[in-house]
């Protein structure tokens, strides 16, 4: 599975089976983590086999079962965390999903009380939200998502690669389904920004992301 079968494929998953993550998985899985943590600066955990931070009525209001691993996005405190956070976040998302992982981003139903054993927070630092990930129950099902032309602006006729690059943002997951972010074209240069709403920015830096791999890296750059 290649990326962009993998942006088709993916969808939010909240029902797990009882199933360990292979090893081979955890540690190609661990090793983009890594990579990511290296060039974005982040302190993004992996944490396995933990089942108690998925409890309690907000846990049941969200429909989670069985999750017992997650991704814990933290970061140092500063105006781009959320953005950064969604970023790599859904990087190692589409990974997750080549290696046959399902995933389902969380924000105000995860008891970060329950879950702080396992996730260190250092001085100075945030913990933004965190991603369920294992075995589904099933591979999700795909949302409605706007037309392209609702979540970008052109003047004149649209290249191929930013329709390439609108195609992937389109697909990006984001809270509540809202898709309040928008992308302009002008000279070749992207300018992507975020409306308002929970989790808006890290929504924007998912559908950056998605962007980058649709369109590619030529012809054009960020504003």
């Amino acid at each position: 599975m290649d990326i962009s079968e993998a942006i088709k494929e993916r969808h939010s998953v909240r029902s797990y089976v009882d199933k360990e993550i292979e090893k081979e998985t955890v540690q190609t899985l661990q090793e983009t983590i890594n990579e990511c943590n290296q060039e974005s600066g982040l302190n993004i955990q992996l944490c396995l086999n933990e089942p108690t931070a998925f409890t309690g009525m907000m846990v049941k209001y969200g429909k989670f079962k069985n999750v017992k691993n997650y991704l814990a996005l933290v970061g140092k405190k500063e105006d781009n965390l959320d953005e950064k956070c969604g970023y790599y976040g859904e990087k190692i998302v589409l990974k997750a999903q080549q290696l046959g992982l399902n995933t389902c981003w969380v924000g105000l139903t995860f008891s970060k009380r329950k879950g702080k054993e396992m996730i260190t927070v250092r001085p100075g630092e945030k913990l933004v939200l965190v991603i369920a990930i294992g075995y589904g129950e099933t591979n999700g099902i795909s949302h409605k998502v706007k037309p392209i032309e609702d979540l970008c602006r052109v003047s004149g006729e649209m290249p191929e690669w930013f329709r390439n690059g609108m195609e992937a943002a389109q697909l990006a997951p984001t809270a509540m389904n809202q898709q309040k972010f928008c992308f302009e074209l002008e000279n070749n240069k992207v300018k992507a920004t975020a409306g308002l709403g929970f989790f808006s920015k890290v929504d924007l830096g998912i559908a950056k992301y998605h962007f980058e791999e649709g369109a590619g890296t030529k012809d054009w750059e960020w504003a």
